[in-house]
């Protein structure tokens, strides 16, 4: 295979990976100069891609949206059935790494020509897989839309519905897509709010690219799978309570980070904190979650305070007991 092939095809997989590349940032990438850039952009042309360029400061190379399926690669058929099991196995979560299905669905569903895509979506909306267990049903589209965005880190606004069924606008950085449980998320910068935000993909009714780019914030994995995790545990919960403590705001968010999310200021010394689980296990974790030290209160609900104390006091004589009575021994 020729040089110039070899730096062809390395062109190709970087259009691919990105929505749009600057000629410099290309030519620096590809370790030649800028008309070498034009001119392998023309073979690929030739090829049958159709790469789209824009001049100037701010120009450079795209594949262009609706291009052809590469040559020698996939038929259309087979493009379409790639894309129909691509967007099943994100929405279901059937393939282990959930980072390599959404980057081969937003490869795959950038070069489709408008007809196969039209195929797609209308196969979607008309396959209906095994749902696991309760898990709420996920757009493909919005979903293959959303992977392309955080892929490039392109601002979007998104139409989403809360818990309580209100619709809103929301201007995002979209940084990570994550599954937790039976539910996808979707990890940004909320412009409006100046934080992150964690959006269930399933709630987000419509997405607009606004082909703007932005520079991401730093996150690292532990913290993307922290501030996942809180999302996943913040719908309703079948206990719910509160618990009022001896703590400042500032200072009790100081201490819980991302986990003091839902807390509100009480008075100035005091914060209530809303907590809740599937039982009454459940809850009693997150109260034990309290720092040493601190006082509070809590509005427990019954049966399950009952449940709740009568299970602490069981624990106290246990731990009062001695070692022979526990054995048995005289």
């Amino acid at each position: 295979m020729s040089d110039t092939t070899v730096r062809a095809l390395a062109l190709l997989n970087l259009l691919q990976t990105h929505r749009h590349w600057p000629g410099t940032e290309l030519a620096a990438r590809l370790g030649v100069t800028e008309r070498t850039v034009r001119r392998d952009v023309d073979r690929l042309r030739e090829l049958g891609y159709r790469v789209e360029s824009t001049p100037g400061a701010a120009g450079g190379y795209r594949l262009e949206a609706g291009s052809a399926v590469p040559p020698l690669l996939l038929t259309d058929d087979e493009a379409v059935t790639m894309a129909i099991g691509l967007r099943v196995a994100a929405t279901q979560q059937v393939v282990g790494g959930a980072e390599v299905t959404l980057t081969a669905l937003a490869k795959l569903e950038q070069v489709l020509p408008s007809a196969l895509r039209q195929r797609v979506n209308a196969l979607a909306a008309s396959v209906r897989p095994p749902r696991i267990g309760d898990a709420p049903a996920v757009s493909p589209v919005v979903i293959g839309e959303v992977a392309l965005a955080t892929r490039d880190a392109e601002r979007l606004r998104l139409r989403y519905v809360d818990g309580e069924g209100t619709e809103s606008v929301r201007r995002v950085e979209p940084h990570a897509l994550a599954p937790a449980g039976r539910r996808w998320f979707l990890l940004c910068w909320d412009l409006d709010r100046d934080d992150w935000r964690t959006f269930r993909v399933d709630r987000i009714a419509a997405v607009e690219h606004t082909r703007v780019l932005f520079t991401r914030r730093p996150l690292t994995e532990e913290e993307i799978e922290e501030r996942v995790l809180i999302a996943s545990s913040w719908s309703p919960q079948k206990i719910e309570t509160d618990a009022v403590m001896d703590l400042p705001l500032a200072e009790m968010q100081a201490r819980f980070g991302p986990w003091s999310q839902g807390a509100t200021a009480e008075d100035a010394q005091r914060t209530r904190w809303p907590v809740g689980g599937s039982d009454w296990r459940e809850a009693m974790y997150g109260l034990l979650w309290i720092p040493a030290g601190v006082e509070y209160t809590t509005s427990f609900p019954e049966p399950h305070r009952s449940e709740l104390r009568e299970a602490v006091e069981r624990l106290l004589r246990a731990l009062d007991a001695t070692p022979s009575a526990l054995s048995g021994d005289s």
